[in-house]
């Protein structure tokens, strides 16, 4: 078997170990992911992009992905949406983890790293967990790694353009990674030989590369035709503006915008504005001591490999020194070796710069984009070092010795985040950061009132949580938080006093008082200091059911109005 045989059938390996580990535990949908479904069902049973009936508000932050689920709902005639998600994030998961495979092996020139990088993609608790959870992050991350995946091999600008486009309409907060990589490819094709700059896909004869940025792995591009010359290369006639614009990657910008524009022209028309309210609703409901989301971020940044989960503290204080210095050591490794790798390296810090200067409530899912980048420059890190001591000691098994020490170490804490019985959900194995018990119970509470308190969509229920609550019962949904209630956004922010110890929300009573809906579905400590403390909301309404819980209180409760 040739050498290129057997990289790619390691490559086919890794890429099925992903999609085997994204399957197996099944749909474990997250409370936000049925945001989207009940959007995705609504087109599909011909309501228009609405997620309460006649009511034009993009509370979804991922267009792309419900016109997806939807498209898909509508082929296959059924409505299994967290299978379709599933589907769809498994085998994004699969073209990254191979993506990862051949960026880290361009990067060492080992293929074995490659492996390594892909494998701890595979098997990462986070990776897996918002692949069942039925949330946008996977299809988000895929755009990301792609287009950087293109940018650093030199191909085709329009294909980075289109994934640019498509990762801005999964997921806004994708301008943080695509300033970087859209920066990079500027600067690139400013600072480097016009012949190097054309996309892949006009050369006729490929030539070494004129400049350090296009030379990795000896492939260089031109556009030389059967003359010999450039068609890039300036002419006495073009001028320096003409050559200029040649110079510019203005096939990726038109891409994007190509991919973007539609869905811009239609938002602007049909809600108003492209920008999903959730950003702005966010913001106002939750009140978050401040550097609580660095916190948050750096805790998560120094145990990429789940590393608490087998260390516990211990693992994430040595994680602070160690990885932050292989990190370094990366970035350095990587603009020698590699440049164009540096944007999507770059990121995880910028992302985490932006996050914590805003500051929001940080949910699960928020940790998973900058992983990728986060895995890959910290292995860079330690290759660098591994490398180094292989060329003083060329005698030596440092590579395969070492590499597969990483593999080992990294492997057991990626397994250790896993179990292979859940508590609750499917038997099947699955990460214990897939935690969705909060959305069983909304879910059985969401079907008690379409089957037993006969509400209709012309029923009004209130809630903080509105996923499962909405996609179960069917039911007119005021959102108490207003991602797709924009106009309650006026009753915060709310007296500090009203929220309970350890929390940063509660439901403001007037909010109740003036919407008047049949029911309130929440937490107890939701509503602990504020509305059971108010005497109109005691005296209209009445408890029916609870679930009793030891996270956000003591319960989940329904409360009917009183006639």
């Amino acid at each position: 078997m040739n050498k290129y045989s057997r990289e790619t059938w390691l490559l086919i390996a890794v890429m099925l170990l992903s999609l085997i580990t994204h399957i197996l535990p099944a749909p474990r949908t997250i409370d936000d992911a049925f945001i989207t479904f009940r959007y995705s069902r609504n087109i599909v049973e011909g309501m228009g992009f609405v997620y309460n009936p006649g009511i034009q508000t993009l509370g979804t932050t991922t267009p792309l992905y419900t016109l997806l689920m939807a498209a898909i709902s509508a082929i296959t005639g059924r409505q299994d949406f967290p299978w379709y998600a599933l589907t769809v994030n498994a085998l994004a998961d699969a073209g990254t983890a191979g993506l990862l495979f051949l960026l880290a092996k361009r990067l060492s020139g080992y293929v074995w790293v490659g492996a390594l990088v892909g494998t701890l993609w595979s098997i990462s608790p986070v990776s897996v967990t918002f692949a069942v959870g039925g949330m946008e992050t996977s299809l988000n991350i895929f755009w990301l790694v792609g287009a950087t995946y293109f940018f650093v091999a030199k191909r085709r600008r329009i294909w980075i353009g289109a994934f640019v486009g498509l990762g801005f309409l999964t997921r806004v907060d994708s301008l943080l990674w695509i300033g970087p990589l859209l920066l990079g490819q500027l600067v690139d094709s400013l600072i480097s030989n016009p012949s190097t700059q054309a996309d892949s896909s006009y050369n006729l004869t490929p030539q070494p590369p004129l400049h350090k940025w296009g030379a990795e792995n000896g492939q260089g591009e031109s556009n030389t035709g059967r003359s010999g010359a450039s068609p890039l290369q300036e002419s006495p006639s073009s001028g320096k503006l003409g050559g200029l614009i040649n110079r510019l990657p203005w096939q990726t910008w038109l891409a994007a915008v190509v991919v973007v524009l539609p869905w811009a022209l239609f938002a602007w028309a049909y809600f108003g504005s492209p920008l999903p309210n959730s950003l702005s609703a966010k913001t106002v409901a939750y009140i978050m001591p401040p550097g609580s989301a660095f916190i948050r971020l750096l805790q998560f940044y120094v145990t990429p490999f789940s590393e608490f989960d087998l260390f516990g503290s211990l693992g994430a204080m040595i994680g602070t020194a160690i990885y932050l210095a292989l990190t370094i050591i990366g970035l350095l490794y990587t603009r020698k070796k590699l440049p164009r790798l540096l944007p999507f390296l770059l990121y995880p810090w910028l992302y985490m710069a932006a996050f914590s200067i805003a500051n929001p409530l940080i949910f699960r899912w928020y940790i998973a984009p900058p992983l990728p980048a986060l895995m890959m420059g910290i292995i860079a890190g330690a290759w660098a070092i591994i490398d180094s001591i292989q060329q003083a000691r060329p005698n030596w098994l440092i590579r395969p010795v070492m590499v597969g020490a990483l593999a080992l170490l990294w492997g057991a804490t990626s397994i250790s985040g896993w179990w292979i019985h859940p508590d609750h959900g499917p038997d099947r194995p699955a990460p214990k950061m897939a935690w969705h018990l909060i959305e069983l119970y909304y879910e059985q509470i969401g079907t008690q009132l379409r089957d037993e308190y006969s509400v209709t969509v012309d029923s009004r229920v209130a809630s903080a949580d509105i996923g499962a609550i909405g996609y179960f019962s069917r039911a007119t949904i005021i959102d108490t938080v207003g991602l797709v209630t924009p106009e309650l956004s006026k009753y915060y922010p709310i007296d500090p006093a009203l929220i309970a110890e350890g929390q940063n929300y509660a439901i403001p009573p007037q909010l109740i008082a003036d919407t008047n809906p049949e029911f309130l579905v929440t937490m107890e400590a939701f509503v602990r200091l504020g509305l059971e403390q108010d005497p109109q909301f005691t005296q209209n309404y009445e408890l029916v059911e609870e679930i009793p819980t030891d996270f956000y209180g003591t319960g989940m409760r329904l409360y009917e109005r009183q006639q």
